[in-house]
């Protein structure tokens, strides 16, 4: 009887593990998965906008001054 009662305790013990387990990994997965997705598309932006900086015809300041 005391056999059955620890035996169903481990086991009760380890399935309730496995789960909050299982559920924080994912949670930290997918915060993961977001935070990687989240800069990704951030340098994305930079990126762009760097380019239309470069790319762009608009003298800067200091050639405006140069002109004068």
């Amino acid at each position: 009887m005391l056999r059955k009662r620890v035996f169903w305790f481990s086991v009760g013990l380890a399935t309730t593990g496995a789960a909050i387990t299982h559920f924080s990994l994912r949670d930290l997965w997918t915060d993961s998965a977001s935070l990687s997705y989240d800069l990704e598309q951030k340098f994305q932006n930079l990126e762009t906008r760097v380019s239309n900086l470069e790319g762009g015809n608009n003298p800067t300041s200091h050639e405006r001054m140069q002109a004068i």
